[in-house]
């Protein structure tokens, strides 16, 4: 009997991991394209916006001299008080300006140069997951989408929040993939950099990133959440040592913080600039927010359809229905697979920012601008670009094809309701856009049972038209100058869907619609034709200024018909009053809002004086609030003080320390109008205080339309 030894089973061998899939020949030219032509977007005529907000620009450029206002993101050289944001955005530029001068190239090339990034970084972001033909599409939703292109032809801190949140996705998506507490806390620092750009907006994504690798994360659950407080450390860190480092240095050795009330950054990140933009409790600023569902206010009513409105739609919402319609079909697709899912974690990350991000925008009754809107764009885009990619794959299903063209259908009608907001700009262009859309719509219907090759023509009818709409805001916000504190892209419009508010705000010193300000009428915020507080006139009621006593205004200090100094003051030269720093009838001078909008227009006279023996004086003058006194900052490369920081409600200086400098001779001017004094919310008096001081002691004088004190000498004509 033979007996025959069992074989021993082969010894089990390492399977090599599959190699990735080769990357298709035409995706490597397309990317380059999509960047090229987002390059050339944003930089096109980038001169002419100028010093866009000057604001910032003057703080780009104290930081060009001063390592110490670099630091700290002081407005002037000398130090007297900072922005009221943290300075990320501020250093980037600013190097820039040391490097290459200080001019609007150098100091807006660099916010371009992020955009074309955030593209490129969203691209590579949905790719992994999604395939390049989605990860072009999220791109080019990005780039085309009006409020990005103005964001990142302007120098407010959005453009690098937008970069370092897309940053903080990207780093996400790496840490899903393998289980990475590397990547995880690399996504925490990104969001923590995020702070120091535009504070407590960044932790909006917070829980989308968190959520996502909570659910997707390879290792167990344990471990996951180990990890993301470890990322929730990173964050804390990345943004806290700057905290820290200007909570401990001593106040009479760094500016007063701009925004605060009790010079305290923790202050302004948890009031100013956290809590009071959702509850509208902000105290210095010049009104107050929307009330709950529906309600409106000086910045807009709030609700679920506030991205929808005339206000926002046109500069966000043009693929905001889509983007909601194929999340919703995503989730639906991938909502049996495995916990691991990384389609799914996808929608769960990008789809948690949009949602998360987009209701906060809606129900904040604080401050509220419609360029805020620019973080919503990387989502929107991303989700567009994941969700159609799903759809694709499965196009020969009734229920996939039915949402596609539904999607489109929805779209191009969005998309020709917005371009009839604005009836003057390219009137063809609506119907181009609503029958190719809803041609694209039918085609893709067939794709049921067409060929390939008109499936991919539907396809490309479809992806034009609903493009098409906002890539003709976004040209022509390309080719149009921006400047001042309340930007918006695209053409004016009139009032749209759920009874918005006409576009508002100032654009080059002007008004854009028939609203006026975002709150209605045909003035400024409030209602009626006055400013935030009712009636004609300005915070604080009545008919005046702030401190103001008669019928036709004057300025902070009181100074028209019926007040004490009888028709000039530092706030205003004239019976007819007007705005702060105007010249009778009501005009505006320096965008608007006394100076509060825009920075000053600079006369050659005005030019002169304040640079004749500059270099004996620590601020060549002092103007209240920060726009006013930008300008002539800028015009002069010397320090001017803003004299209650943004809004002219700061306490900085106090009038005994505003005093103080005058009698060491450290100020040589006081520049008249500005500012508003933040009497409708709180804030501090301090600056009509300083301005009723000036009017009582120094004699006015009238420089071009300008009215001047010489602080260099008293009323009654000698030295001070």
């Amino acid at each position: 009997m033979t007996t025959t030894l069992p074989v021993p089973p082969p010894v089990a061998q390492d399977v090599p991991p599959r190699a990735p899939a080769p990357t298709p020949a035409w995706v490597r030219p397309a990317l380059i394209a999509l960047l090229v032509a987002t390059g050339v977007l944003y930089l096109w005529g980038l001169g002419r916006n100028g010093w866009a907000n000057a604001f910032y620009s003057a703080a780009v450029q104290a930081g060009s001299e001063s390592w110490k206002a670099f630091f700290f993101g002081s407005s002037d050289a000398a130090n007297s008080i900072t922005v009221d944001k943290t300075p990320a955005s501020l250093w980037v530029m600013a190097l820039s300006a040391r490097i290459f001068g200080v001019n609007a190239w150098s100091i807006l090339v660099p916010q371009a140069l992020m955009g074309v990034a955030s593209v490129g970084l969203l691209f590579a972001t949905v790719r992994r997951w999604y395939g390049p033909a989605a990860g072009l599409l999220a791109g080019a939703v990005l780039a085309l989408t009006p409020i990005a292109v103005l964001m990142f032809r302007f120098n407010n801190p959005d453009a690098l929040l937008v970069l370092l949140m897309v940053a903080g996705a990207y780093a996400t998506v790496r840490a899903v993939e393998n289980g990475s507490t590397k990547w995880i806390v690399l996504a925490g620092v990104f969001v923590g950099f995020g702070f120091l750009a535009k504070m407590l907006q960044a932790l909006l994504v917070v829980p989308a990133f968190a959520l996502a690798y909570l659910i997707a994360g390879p290792p167990k659950l344990g471990k996951r959440i180990g990890q993301l407080l470890l990322s929730g450390l990173a964050v804390v860190v990345s943004a806290g040592w700057y905290i820290a480092i200007v909570e401990l240095v001593p106040a009479s050795m760094r500016p007063y913080i701009g925004g605060s009330q009790n010079n305290s950054i923790l202050e302004l990140t948890l009031g100013y600039n956290g809590l009071g933009r959702l509850n509208g409790d902000e105290t210095g600023s010049v009104g107050g927010g929307g009330g709950g569902f529906g309600g409106g206010g000086m910045w807009g009513s709030t609700g679920l359809t506030r991205m929808f409105d005339s206000e926002q739609g046109g500069q966000i919402s043009w693929l905001l229905p889509a983007a909601l319609i194929v999340l919703v079909a995503g989730l639906v697709i991938t909502a049996r697979r495995a916990r691991t899912d990384r389609q799914r974690a996808g929608l769960i990350l990008w789809g948690g920012w949009l949602l998360i991000t987009g209701l906060v925008f809606s129900f904040m009754q604080g401050i509220f601008h419609a360029y805020y809107t620019v973080a919503l764009a990387p989502a929107v885009g991303a989700v567009v670009g994941m969700g159609v990619a799903l759809l694709w794959a499965r196009r020969r299903t009734v229920v996939a094809a039915v949402t596609l063209a539904a999607t489109v259908a929805i779209t191009a009608w969005w998309s020709y309701h917005l371009l009839g907001l604005s009836p003057d700009f390219l009137p063809w262009l609506r119907w181009v856009v609503l029958i190719g859309g809803l041609t694209g719509a039918v085609a893709l219907l067939g794709a049921l049972r067409l060929p390939a090759r008109v499936a991919a023509l539907a396809a490309g009818v479809s992806l034009a038209a609903v493009l098409a709409g906002p890539a003709a805001y976004a040209v022509q916000t390309a080719s149009e100058a921006h400047t001042g504190s309340i930007p918006s892209a695209g053409p004016a419009t009139t009032g749209g869907f759920g009874g918005g508010p006409g576009r508002g705000g100032f654009r080059g010193g002007g008004g854009r619609s028939n609203g006026g300000f975002p709150g209605g009428g045909q003035g400024f915020p409030g209602g009626g034709q006055g400013f935030p507080g009712g009636g004609q006139g300005f915070p604080g009621g009545g008919q005046g200024f702030p401190g103001g006593t008669g019928q036709n205004g004057g300025a902070p200090g009181g100074t028209s018909q019926g007040g004490p100094q009888g028709g000039t003051s530092p706030g205003g030269t004239s019976q007819g009053g007007g705005f702060p720093g105007g010249n009778g009838g009501g005009g505006m001078r320096g965008g608007g809002m006394g100076g509060l909008l825009d920075a000053a227009t600079v006369s050659d006279e005005m030019k002169a004086l304040l640079e004749a023996n500059a270099d004996q004086y620590t601020w060549v003058a002092a103007a209240v609030g920060s726009q006013s006194a930008s300008g002539y900052q800028l015009a002069t490369g010397d320090p001017v003080m803003a004299v209650g920081g943004f809004n002219g409600s700061d306490p900085s200086p106090t009038l005994a320390q505003f005093q103080q400098y005058v009698a060491e001779g450290k100020i040589h001017y006081f520049i008249g109008g500005g500012g508003f004094g933040g009497r409708s919310s709180g804030g501090s008096s301090a600056s009509s205080e300083i301005a009723s001081w000036i009017s009582e002691n120094f004699t006015a004088q009238t420089v071009g339309n300008t009215t001047v004190y010489d602080l260099s000498q008293s009323a009654g004509g000698t030295t001070a």
